[in-house]
């Protein structure tokens, strides 16, 4: 199917790996409707987002908890006769539930990347397989968001810093507790932004946790330099991954670029919108991949 052919229906799924004992091993499943062996997959429920949605059927098709990583090439084909096209992450296996047989899937398999890129029914799978074993291995995960709507600047009379979020900024903030739960974050770093903390509330009730207030994250006060807060968000950004520990952070809209301009050396656009954000993996305190949520 050509690239531009409107997309009818739209799922997502994971290659899911642990440490076996000669290597790392991915997770495959057996479907009996169809005979066949694939990664774990599943279409998205109405308004879900993709990563949400991965994970949700990996756990359900393999009742194995992941957390994702890193983003993998989008596979497109043909599901009788409608356009398909299914998003993947690389996830880390962190927990089973133990898997029982279903009318779904009725077995799972761990095998070596080899072995599992032969095993599975379809080419556009192996491909998908392919790209994660070209991966190096992942350390770290954080998520990165700016901080959600907060009304305009020119209408609040107080200092910038105490804006708070209005009413679309608190349901933005409630949107994200979902995807800040698929990293299983240990820590909560904000901006010292009162909107940026607020963003981080819903999350941090969920998950129990502080939200760390963080200067390195702030954007320019007065007499800084954009550069050299985006120099010092980027340090911080490493540090936090080179503790390969995964942490969610919330940042602001004059800092993120900059910062991911200086941890990808790349000068792509990296503008992120209100309540929008990023999935970073690490491998140590260097940055592989920037997905963009």
């Amino acid at each position: 199917m050509s690239d531009d052919e409107p997309v009818r229906i739209r799922a997502a799924g994971g290659v899911v790996w642990r440490p076996g004992p000669t290597g790392v091993e991915i997770c495959l499943v057996h479907r009996p409707r169809y005979g066949d062996w694939s990664l774990p997959k599943g279409k998205l429920d109405a308004g879900e987002h993709p990563l949400v949605a991965a994970v949700r059927e990996v756990a359900e098709e393999t009742d194995v908890r992941a957390v994702p990583q890193v983003r993998l090439p989008t596979v497109r084909y043909r599901s009788e006769g409608r356009a398909k096209a299914v998003d993947w992450w690389s996830m880390r296996a962190v927990g089973s539930g133990g898997f029982q047989p279903g009318t779904e899937v009725d077995e799972v398999a761990w095998l070596p990347v080899d072995v599992a890129a032969r095993r599975v029914s379809y080419p556009h799978d192996a491909e998908v397989i392919g790209a994660y074993a070209a991966l190096p291995p992942v350390t770290a995960t954080v998520l990165l968001v700016r901080h959600a709507h907060a009304g305009k600047r020119g209408t609040w009379s107080g200092p910038d810093d105490g804006r708070p979020l209005d009413a679309e900024g608190w349901a933005q903030a409630r949107a994200l507790v979902p995807l800040v739960a698929l990293v299983r974050p240990v820590r909560l770093l904000s901006a010292s932004a009162r909107r940026c903390v607020q963003t981080l509330d819903p999350a941090a009730a969920r998950l129990d946790l502080p939200i760390e207030v963080c200067g390195d994250l702030d954007e320019p006060k007065p007499g800084q330099q954009a550069a050299e807060c985006a120099l010092a968000a980027a340090a911080r950004l490493a540090a936090l991954a080179d503790a390969a520990e995964p942490v969610a952070v919330c940042s602001q809209g004059k800092v993120i670029p900059g910062a991911l301009e200086r941890l990808t050396g790349r000068a792509d656009d990296f503008t992120t919108a209100k309540g929008g954000g990023w999935l970073l993996a690490f491998t140590g305190d260097r940055l592989l991949a920037p997905d963009r949520l």
